[in-house]
C-alpha cells in the first residue's frame, strides 16, 4: 500500500463517523431561553400592574429557570397551539366545519374576496355604512366595491342592493353593524337568484344570532374582528368561517402562503387553484391565548347586552317621538348599541345634549359632519381613486368594463339622512333591571320635551 493511501486511511480512521474521537464533545457556553421571565413580567407591566407585584410575579416564575422557551407562532409549536384550539372552539360554538384565525378583522375580508375569486374585472356591494375595510379589502383583492344605501336598519338595503347589480358583480358584502343584523333572508334571497356570493361581515355583531343562527354562519364565507376594539377580543385578532372545503384552503393559502398549514407543506397542489401567491396573515399565539378566553365568553355576553337593550326598548314611551332603528331579529341583535332617530339633525343635537345632561352617555352626528371612516361618504382612497401605484390598479385595470361605479360623497342620500338624524346610546351589559329603567326614564323624559 502507498503511503499516500495509508495516510488517507488513517486520516479517515479519526473522524468520527468512523470512531474517531468527537472534535466537538460538548459546548461549555450557555444561557437562559430566548423568552422567559423578562418577557413574562413585561406582559404583566403590560396588564398595569403595580412594580411590587411585578416583583412578586418574578419571584415566582424565576423558581422554574428550566422551562423551555414558550413558542409564540402558531406552527410547528411543540406544545397545543393555542390558535388551533381557538379555531376548535370556534368550531364548536358557531356549529361550522371549518374556522380559520387570522390577525384582525381585515385579513379575514382580505382572505374571503381571495378565496372567493374575486379579482379585477369584478364588483363587490358592500353598504354605505360600515368600517371602510369592507371596501378597502375589495379593492385589494384588485376588484371594484360598488357602494349601496343602508335601510332604517342601518344595515344593507336589499332593494338597493338589487338595484346596484350588474353583469361584474360577484358578490355581496352584508355587515352586521354595530351589534344588529342585517335582513340576511332577503339578502340570501337575492345572492342565490343572481347566483353571487354572500360574504357575512361580522366584525361588530360576536355572539349575535339570526333566527337562531349565529351570525356570521349564514352566508358563504363569514368574518369576524376579534380585537381590542370589539366587544369580543383582545390585542389583534381576525377569524373566517365557513362550511366550503375549497373556500377554506384558498382561504388558508392566503393567510399563509408559506404552505405551513397543509398536509404536506411543499406538496403540489391538490386541486386547482389550492396554490397561489398569497400573504401572511397568521395569528400568534399570545394573540390566540388571550383571544381564546375571549371568545369563552361570547354567547353569555351577548345573552346580557341583548336583555338590556330588551328591557330598554320595552319601556320607551311611543309618544317621545324618537323613533328606535328597525331590528331585523330583535331576540338575536348583540344591541350594545340602542339607536333613535330624531326628526332631523338639529334636533338630534339637542336630544344628545340634554341626555347627557340626564346622565345617559349617548352620541351623534347631527350638524357637526365630522370625517367618519365608518361612512362612504368619507371614504376618500375610493372616491378619488387612491391606489399605492401611480398605474391606478384597479380602477384603470384593462379587465373592468365601463362605466365604472359612481363614487362621490353624496352617492348615498339616505344613508347619511339616517346618520345624521340618528342618536346611539351605549348599553352596558352589566346594568341591572333597574339601571335599563333609568335610561329608559331618561329618554322618555328627553323626548317628550324635544323630540
Amino acid at each position: 500500500m502507498s503511503a499516500e493511501k495509508t495516510k488517507t486511511n488513517g486520516a479517515l480512521a479519526e473522524l468520527a463517523l468512523h470512531g474517531g474521537p468527537k472534535a466537538v464533545p460538548r459546548f461549555t457556553g450557555s444561557g437562559r431561553p430566548k423568552i422567559g421571565a423578562d418577557e413574562f413580567v413585561a406582559l404583566a407591566d403590560l396588564w398595569g400592574y403595580s412594580p411590587r407585584t411585578q416583583a412578586a410575579i418574578r419571584k415566582l416564575v424565576e423558581r422554574e429557570r428550566d422551562l423551555p422557551a414558550p413558542h409564540l407562532a402558531r406552527y410547528y409549536n411543540p406544545r397545543p397551539s393555542r390558535v388551533a384550539a381557538l379555531e376548535a372552539y370556534a368550531c364548536k360554538l358557531f356549529g361550522v366545519k371549518h374556522a380559520l384565525a387570522v390577525n384582525c378583522g381585515t385579513a379575514a375580508l382580505n382572505c374571503a374576496y381571495i378565496a372567493s375569486g374575486i379579482g379585477p374585472g369584478d364588483e363587490v356591494i358592500v353598504p354605505a355604512y360600515t368600517f371602510l375595510a369592507t371596501a378597502t379589502a375589495v379593492v385589494t383583492a384588485k376588484a371594484l366595491p360598488v357602494i349601496a344605501e343602508v335601510d332604517d336598519s342601518l344595515t344593507l338595503d336589499p332593494s338597493d342592493v338589487e338595484r346596484k347589480i350588474t353583469p361584474r358583480t360577484k358578490a355581496i358584502a352584508a355587515v352586521n353593524m354595530s351589534g344588529h343584523c342585517c335582513n340576511l333572508d332577503a339578502l340570501l334571497r337575492i345572492a342565490r337568484k343572481h347566483k353571487l356570493l354572500l360574504i357575512e361581515d361580522n366584525a361588530q355583531a360576536c355572539g349575535g344570532r339570526y333566527h337562531g343562527k349565529f351570525l356570521g354562519t349564514i352566508a358563504d364565507i363569514g368574518c369576524f374582528s376579534i380585537s381590542s376594539f370589539k366587544i369580543t377580543g383582545g390585542g389583534e385578532g381576525g377569524m373566517l368561517l365557513t362550511g366550503d372545503e375549497r373556500l377554506y384552503a384558498r382561504a388558508q393559502n392566503q393567510h399563509d402562503t408559506g404552505g405551513c398549514w397543509r398536509p404536506d407543506r411543499y406538496a403540489q397542489e391538490r386541486f386547482p387553484g389550492e396554490l397561489f401567491v398569497g400573504e401572511n396573515y397568521r395569528m400568534s399565539e399570545l394573540d390566540g391565548t388571550v383571544n381564546l378566553v375571549q371568545l369563552r365568553k361570547t354567547a353569555a355576553q351577548a345573552r346580557r347586552y341583548n336583555r338590556n337593550y330588551r328591557r330598554i326598548l320595552g319601556k320607551l314611551d311611543a309618544a317621545a317621538a324618537l323613533k328606535p332603528r328597525r331590528s331585523n331579529d330583535l331576540h338575536g341583535d348583540v344591541g350594545y348599541n340602542l339607536v333613535l332617530f330624531a326628526k332631523d339633525p338639529p334636533a338630534a343635537a339637542r336630544i344628545v345634549e340634554a341626555l347627557r345632561a340626564e346622565g345617559l352617555g349617548c352620541y351623534c352626528r347631527g350638524t357637526s359632519h365630522a370625517r367618519d371612516w365608518h361612512i362612504a361618504a368619507y371614504w376618500e382612497q375610493i372616491i378619488e381613486h387612491k391606489s399605492p401605484s401611480r398605474e391606478g390598479c384597479p380602477f384603470t385595470c384593462p379587465y373592468r368594463q365601463e362605466p365604472l361605479p359612481a363614487y362621490s360623497p353624496d352617492m348615498c342620500p339616505r344613508t347619511l339622512d339616517l346618520l345624521d338624524r340618528a342618536i346611539s346610546v351605549g348599553v352596558n351589559q352589566w346594568w341591572s333591571a333597574a339601571d335599563c329603567a333609568k335610561a329608559a326614564g331618561a329618554i322618555n323624559k328627553v323626548g317628550r320635551v324635544l323630540g
